[in-house]
This record gives C-alpha cells, structure tokens and sequence, in this order.
C-alpha cells in the first residue's frame, strides 16, 4: 500500500486563469479563503434540482437523514450539476482550465436537527497533495443563520494545518481545529436557493446545531487540477472523478463518463465522506 505524505499548504490563486472572477475577487479568495455570494440557479432551476435532491433523500430513506456522499459519477443528475458551465467557469479562475471533480456530497440538516459540525480543514482529512481543492457549496435551500448555514473563519487558510483536539458527543465526527481565542471572528455563509460559494481546503469552518424550523440543505462539489495526486491506495478506491474541462496531461487520475444511470437505488458510492 503507498501512503505518501501530502503537503498542506495554501497556494493563492492567480489573476488570469479564467474570466469570470476580477482581479480583485480573486485578490479577496486569497487573503479571506472564500468567496460568495454567486448567483448559479434561477428560481425555476433550483426548484427543480431541489425536486431533484428531494427524490434521492427519499429513495434512499434513513440512511440519507444528513447526506449523501460521492455519487457525482454515478449519477447523471449530479455529473450535469458538477459540470455545468457557470459552475465551472468560476472554478477555472481558482485553479486553472483544467478541472476535476472528485467528489460531491448532499448535506441535509433537517429543522432541530441538534449535532454541530464542529470546525475543521477539508485537506488534512484527504489524501491529496498538494491542497489544491477548491469546494463550491451550493445552497438547495435558503440559508442563513437561523437554519445553520456554513461558517467560515476568515484567514485561517495561510495557517497550515492546525492542531486537532476531540470534539463533544454534540459534533457530527470526532475530531475538531484547536482554535486560539484569538483567530478572528465567524462569517456566516448565508445564501439564497441557486447560490454558491467558493472556499479553499485549508480554511477552516464548521456549521452549528439546527434549531429553526428550517432545513438546511446544501451541494458541495470538489474541485481540483488534475496535477494534484492522491497520496493513498486505499482511499483512492473511494475516488470517482470526474474530467469537468480541459486536460489531465499528468495521467495521475481515472476519469468517468457521464452515466447512463440515474437511479440512486441501483448503485452504490465509493462514500468519500465530507461534512459542512
């Protein structure tokens, strides 16, 4: 088995590798680590992809009472939403025009739901190296404070990888970022239906208990240039990507086709798991 370490570290983005964020949007995704609200989805769209999500939390029952991981290559109704255009033209001015996705989940917190995804970093859960993932968050539902949307500390990116500490029985899993009392305060990533935002791997957020009458559900979709590479066998079994735009010169992943498939009942993920 090969289990290579993995770099973690930010690398800002550049000016110039695609035309829909400014020089001054991508100056902002450096220094802060994220960047929202964009509009992705009109009313009609996301009504429709939100009837979409709705029908594969039900065929999946129980199971998918918080998500649904890593079947954006395995379903044709989440291949076309990881790699449709306005998506992806954002993406290409973080990483450059070529673009993997490699993984997605659905993430559902239902009304009072009461466990809190307690603060992290994305890439020091992954085995990927360098920390090149850049994570869209599509809202599916309208998000605010009041239903738990996503927080985000902003800066925490340029840090490195920050000490872990156990997390309460209250958090979603078991581990949680050590934070100093001093490392800024949260932003909360409010969103409306359709909208997306932007955030770097190395970023730390979290999102608390639901207690509103609301859910709160959201897509997130992880982005990569396929020089990036996967520094373990055993996890790469559960790595289905897919070539969103342009090339993968270095060789380094395998690639699936859009699926035929749109039925969440008759496959199974290779269950990456993400949480936010």
């Amino acid at each position: 088995m090969t289990h290579a370490p993995h770099e973690l570290s930010f690398a800002a983005a550049c000016p110039g590798l695609g035309s829909a964020l400014t020089a001054e949007q991508i100056a902002t995704y450096n220094e802060l680590g994220f960047l929202q609200p964009f509009d992705i989805f009109n009313a009609a769209e996301i009504a429709k992809i939100r009837y979409y999500i709705d029908g594969l939390m039900a065929d999946m029952g129980p199971e998918s009472a918080y998500g649904i991981n890593c079947y954006q290559a395995r379903l044709s109704g989440l291949w076309d939403i990881a790699t449709d255009p306005r998506i992806l033209d954002l993406v290409q001015s973080i990483i450059g025009p070529d673009i993997l996705c490699w993984a997605s989940a659905i993430l559902s917190k239902p009304a009072h739901e009461p466990r809190r995804v307690p603060w992290h970093q994305d890439a020091p859960f992954w085995h990927l190296s360098p920390t090149r993932t850049v994570t869209v968050w599509l809202a599916i539902d309208d998000t605010d404070a009041e239903n738990a949307a996503m927080q985000f500390i902003p800066g925490t990116h340029t840090k490195g990888a920050l000490d872990m500490e156990k997390a309460g029985s209250d958090a979603v899993f078991h581990q949680q970022t050590a934070l100093p009392d001093d490392i800024g305060a949260p932003f909360t990533n409010c969103l409306h239906a359709g909208q997306a935002s932007l955030h770097a791997d190395m970023l730390v957020h979290g999102s608390p208990p639901n207690t509103s009458d609301k859910r709160r559900c959201g897509l997130t979709l992880r982005y990569c240039p396929p020089e990036v590479r996967i520094t373990d066998d055993v996890w790469a079994q559960g790595v289905e990507a897919i070539l969103c735009r342009g090339q993968d010169i270095a060789g380094r992943w395998q690639h699936h086709p859009r699926p035929d498939n749109d039925d969440i009942t008759a496959t199974q993920s290779p269950h990456v798991m993400g949480n936010n």
